[in-house]
Order: structure tokens, then C-alpha cells, then sequence
């Protein structure tokens, strides 16, 4: 079954004084797209359950998130922990000193502007600086 798209009519349902019988292709409206989301829960384009513990399986959760706005992760603990690797796209210095919406403590990787070479960059609320990279990473 296909997720439910709009909204249930309510014009049989919603004063003392309606005609039951009316109401009846209304109600069945009603549970047959109620029974169309519980079918569908955890599949595609359907709705994502929560597990016994409230929260949802990896497996559900997308690959990418793609949003015109901010994304911001801000959970209780006040920690966010990424557990592998964190990819920055770089920016230029260009690119980065036409933002408007820098804040305090922003990182960005940035292509130029050091000499030409990659670094990268923490905002100090004012302007933008370098955190130059050292050497290679070694196991010994």
C-alpha cells in the first residue's frame, strides 16, 4: 500500500449531530490508511519506527543528508562523537571570507591562502586563521 498523501475528511465526524451512517465511509477512510502506515512502517517512504529501546536502527537512518539550511546536532550530553573519519570539503579563502554566518570556533578546511597550501582554518570570531598542518603521521 501506498503512504497516505492527505488528509482524512472530518465533515461527517466532527459535531454530535453528524449522521453516523455518514461518518461510516469516513471512519473506514480513516483505519484503512491507519492499517496503510502500519503496514508500511520501516520501508520505503513509509514512517520509521522506533526500536524497545526509543531509538532508531542504523540501518534505517540515511547514508546523506542533504538540507538547503544548517544541520545541527545537538544532542544532551553536550558531545557529538564521530567515530571514523570526519571528510571536510575545502573551501577557499575567497569562499570562505564571503560567509556571513561565521561563529566563534567555526573549522573549515581551506585549499589556498597559506602559502597555497592546505590547511586548516579556525574562526577567532574576527577573522579567519591558519592551524598550519606538520608532518606526516608515523607509527613509529
Amino acid at each position: 500500500m501506498a503512504f497516505p498523501t492527505s488528509q482524512i475528511d472530518t465533515t461527517n465526524l466532527d459535531s454530535a449531530s453528524d449522521d453516523p451512517s455518514l461518518a461510516r465511509a469516513d471512519l473506514l477512510d480513516t483505519v484503512t490508511s491507519l492499517n496503510s502506515i502500519i503496514a508500511d512502517a520501516n520501508g520505503a517512504n513509509g514512517v520509521v519506527v522506533a526500536n524497545a529501546s526509543g531509538k532508531i536502527a542504523a540501518s534505517k537512518l540515511p547514508n546523506t543528508i542533504t538540507s538547503t539550511g544548517t544541520q545541527t546536532l545537538n544532542p544532551t550530553n553536550g558531545i557529538v562523537n564521530i567515530q571514523n573519519i570526519l571528510r571536510l570539503s575545502s573551501l577557499t579563502t575567497a569562499q570562505l571570507n564571503s560567509l556571513t554566518t561565521n561563529t566563534e570556533c567555526d573549522v573549515a578546511m581551506v585549499s589556498d591562502g597559506d602559502t597555497g597550501d592546505l590547511f586548516l582554518g579556525v574562526y577567532d570570531g574576527t577573522n579567519w586563521k591558519v592551524v598550519a598542518l606538520g608532518a606526516t603521521i608515523s607509527a613509529t
